[in-house]
């Protein structure tokens, strides 16, 4: 807990009355004194039970006051148990940050106020960034702590079912079906079911994986995550104290396993989803199953929640002579481990996190690897460069810095990740030059915003440097342009030049499509149309039908790094509650409210 700052604590407190008597005021005069002209206001869910951002104190005081009435918004006084008022630099400004709780009608929220000050009118200290999000559900709060369940229902009865039986019971289904239904079961899958889980909403996860924690331990044997280890907790369990900073890929599919387990969460493993057709009439969906024993069961869950990832279908671009090259073929996805290639030749078709792994994966193995690149690549070395956006987390509570992160408006987030991309380069430029002298094409992201935005936008089209770009640079690992190759042939292939480049392996480290395109293949295209493109920023300057309500009643989507599902799956899960309480109609998209 950092250390209360009376100076700014009383500011801050005094904006927050004066805000609060605004809100309640007929009026808006006093509202218009509140906020900075280039001010911004994101909504979680709180007031416009959206995830929205208003640009500029026009917009916000056009439509804050209409929101205020219907939330009737209270109460807002700092948090005396998050950390103090402080001053910070944010984007390149100074300024004053404040968390602080406040009340609706319907909920308890949690926010962020940034002041500063405003040469228009006198310096007078107003709001630059202001955050309202939703916590929780008046009558609906979660069962933690000293509100635990007891479990009366096994813990007294003798003659009745015990907890393993009642656990054994909840997850067959064999009587009922869930009220809502997780595709995947990886850290998108996991969070919000632990979520619903929380507020009591029946769920259940189906994973195609044979064991919980596949999707990671599946993947390729050197993985380890590239982010550390106090970013990536997931919802309501934290990971030991002890845990490695980099945490390997085996270490955390098993961790998935002990938390289905102690949250308690209903999981099919070998199941596939088949398809799925929505009931307008009903509200509910029905939906196929395939069971690993070649069954099917049909369930009418009132929603479901693709939870698959960003990375979703393998893409194979269409390369038409590669099916003339006479050794193997692999995406990346199906890459497992370089040993079997030790002493043969390797091509790498593509730059990005797993092109690199792989490529060094095999090298390290005693194969003779080539990285052909398709396309500009961001390099960043992945300490201390590619750790600088998470800078926040290296002190202060991770509930803290979870609302930290939430409350930064897009236009700020990519300001802020413009000037980390900069220091990173200088933190880089050896290894920059190394890589431009040998023919490497770097890029830095659109506006130079990096490579979170490149991930947010496309979900890939970049490297964290663990040893990789070295080598290449070296020369120990090839490099070649794919737009310097004239065909595969069957040794391998056959460079513009006239040169052959021999190759027993080529690895297609080329990502992987949209994940409009396993909507329209699980749920046809009159269901992928209304939904549209998922993933990157529209409008609302919020991820595309991620966390919120799509064009298609009931189908919901979360995806992301841990610490994005740990923190939005709080947020998908609360409107799920509302919904299947009657605070919001059931199928019914709000409203997005535009920014100026």
């Amino acid at each position: 807990m950092l250390d209360r700052t009376d100076d700014v604590s009383i500011t801050a407190e005094n904006w927050l009355a004066q805000f609060e008597s605004a809100l309640a005021s007929p009026g808006d005069d006093l509202l218009k004194t509140l906020f900075h002209p280039d001010s911004y206001w994101r909504d979680v869910l709180a007031l416009s039970w959206n995830l929205q951002t208003l640009n500029g104190a026009g917009a916000i005081l056009k439509e804050l006051p209409v929101l205020g009435r219907s939330a009737a918004p209270c109460h807002f006084r700092i948090d005396p148990d998050r950390a103090a008022p402080r001053r910070v630099t944010l984007a390149g400004i100074e300024t004053i940050e404040a968390i602080f709780k406040f009340e609706t009608n319907q909920g308890r929220g949690s926010g962020i106020l940034r002041l500063i000050p405003d040469s228009g009118d006198g310096n007078k200290l107003k709001a630059w960034t202001l955050l309202t999000a939703l916590d929780e559900l008046k009558g609906f709060e979660e069962p933690l702590g000293s509100a635990r369940p007891r479990g009366q229902s096994y813990s007294r009865d003798f003659r009745g079912p015990n907890w393993l039986d009642l656990r054994k019971q909840a997850a067959a289904y064999a009587d009922r079906d869930p009220a809502v239904l997780v595709v995947g079961g990886g850290q998108a899958g996991l969070s919000i079911a632990a979520r619903c889980k929380q507020l009591q909403i029946d769920t259940l996860i189906v994973d195609r994986g044979l064991r919980i924690g596949d999707n990671w331990r599946k993947r390729y044997h050197a993985l380890t995550l590239h982010n550390q280890v106090q970013v990536n907790h997931l919802p309501y369990m934290p990971f030991p104290p002890n845990w490695p900073v980099y945490i390997p890929k085996d270490k955390l599919a098993n961790w998935f396993e002990a938390y289905v387990e102690a949250m308690e969460l209903n999981y099919w493993t070998a199941t596939t989803f088949e398809s799925g057709a929505y009931d307008e009439a009903e509200q509910r969906w029905s939906v196929v199953l395939r069971r690993a024993d070649g069954s099917q069961r049909t369930m009418h869950p009132q929603h479901v929640v693709m939870a698959t990832g960003v990375s979703g279908i393998p893409n194979l671009p269409d390369m038409p002579t590669l099916k003339n090259f006479a050794g193997t073929v692999l995406h990346s996805s199906q890459y497992t481990d370089g040993e079997e290639w030790r002493g043969r030749r390797a091509l790498v078709i593509g730059t990005g996190n797993s092109g690199h792994d792989i490529a060094q994966d095999l090298y390290s193995s005693g194969a003779k690897v080539t990285l052909v690149q398709r396309s500009p690549t961001l390099i960043t070395n992945i300490e201390p460069s590619a750790q600088l956006a998470y800078a926040t987390y290296n002190e202060g509570t991770l509930e803290d810095n979870d609302l930290i992160a939430t409350s930064m408006p897009l236009t700020l987030a990519k300001r802020s990740h413009v000037m980390i991309t900069e220091q990173s380069k200088k933190f880089d430029q050896e290894l920059l030059d190394g890589l431009a002298r040998v023919g490497f094409k770097l890029d830095f992201g659109d506006g130079g915003t990096g490579w979170q935005f490149k991930y947010l936008t496309r979900g890939g089209g970049y490297y964290f440097n663990v040893g990789c770009s070295d080598l290449v640079v070296r020369g120990e690992i090839g490099l070649k342009a794919f737009s310097d190759i004239e065909s595969f042939v069957a040794e391998g292939v056959r460079m513009r030049g006239g040169e052959t480049l021999a190759a027993d392996l080529i690895v297609l480290a080329t990502g992987y499509k949209p994940q409009e395109h396993l909507v329209r293949k699980l749920f046809g295209e009159e269901i992928a149309g209304r939904v549209g493109p998922i993933w990157g920023f529209g409008e609302g300057q919020e991820l595309r039908n991620m966390y919120t309500r799509t064009g298609q009643p009931g189908l919901w989507f979360i995806a992301g790094s841990l610490a994005q599902c740990r923190i939005n799956s709080k947020y998908l899960a609360l409107q799920l509650k509302a919904i299947e309480e009657g605070l919001l109609p059931r199928g019914a998209r709000v409203p997005l409210h535009r920014s100026s």
